[in-house]
């Protein structure tokens, strides 16, 4: 999830960024002296308290200095960071790792953000900048070439069968991912990366697929799943047929949001509505 360079957003981002700190500021100081009074006795009482905490802070200096920023327009960013004012703190899974993973993990404070990359080298890169964010490497077998037998075999049995990824028999799944990928349940999960755009690229079509049984394969409640760069042919046509239109609530310019409940409980839910 390589960023693009707009400079033209970065100001628009800033904004972003100081609404988030002055609602988180508000919040803290809208809290009622009953509501005061049922905090535990041993909170802190030092003025370091009332600062901002120090992931916000770096976020927000990252952002007003870089002259690079996010690939995705302040109305696609706009549509995920709603769904986080709500959610956060929550489980945030993102498949790629970029300068707007600084963003991501920050509107998610006090959750679980992790980001999963193709590129060792670009994983280790990042880490030496922002060494706060969780990542992990992972590999695609698939390719871009390859979309086309890919969706018509994920029609099969063994791919609209709700299970655990990990131990699916389908060609989509994907397998090697780190076990607490699997067992942890995601409120929201975005899908932008692998980098999918020339034919011999690792594609998208896997990532779809498994963010999209991920959700169904959760015990209870629903997952928010988001796609970016809708326009190209495999995001588009994998999210119509692995997260469903009947599913999707909103698209966005290239985002496009699916909001997916859980199958586990009535195995009996069709793939899709």
């Amino acid at each position: 999830m390589r960023p693009k360079t707009h400079s033209s957003l970065r100001l628009l981002l800033i904004c972003i960024f100081i609404a988030f700190l002055l609602l988180f500021v508000l919040r803290s100081r809208l809290l009622s002296s009953n509501e005061r009074s049922r905090l535990p006795t041993s909170t802190c009482s030092s003025p370091k308290c009332n600062k901002i905490p120090s992931s916000i802070a770096k976020s927000l200096i990252h952002y007003s200095t870089s002259s690079i920023t996010p690939q995705q327009t302040l109305k696609e960013i706009s549509v995920t960071s709603k769904i986080l004012d709500n959610k956060s703190p929550c489980n945030f899974l993102v498949f790629g790792l970029g300068h707007d993973s600084l963003m991501w993990h920050t509107l998610n404070y006090g959750g679980r953000t992790i980001f999963l990359e193709e590129d060792k080298a670009w994983i280790q890169q990042i880490n030496k900048r922002f060494p706060m964010l969780e990542s992990y490497h992972v590999t695609y077998d698939s390719k871009v070439n390859q979309a086309n037998v890919l969706i018509e075999a994920g029609k099969g049995p063994e791919c609209t069968t709700i299970a655990d990824p990990r131990y699916s028999m389908c060609q989509l799944a994907l397998k090697g991912l780190p076990s607490e990928i699997y067992d942890t349940k995601w409120d929201l999960i975005m899908v932008d990366a692998p980098t999918g755009y020339y034919e011999d690229a690792p594609g998208r079509m896997t990532a779809i697929y498994t963010a999209g049984m991920m959700a169904r394969n959760r015990e209870e409640g629903e997952t928010h799943v988001f796609v970016h760069d809708v326009n190209r042919d495999i995001e588009d046509k994998f999210s119509k047929e692995f997260l469903c239109d009947g599913y999707m609530k909103k698209q966005v310019g290239r985002l496009r949001h699916f909001t997916i409940p859980s199958h586990k409980s009535n195995l009996g839910m069709p793939f899709c509505p």
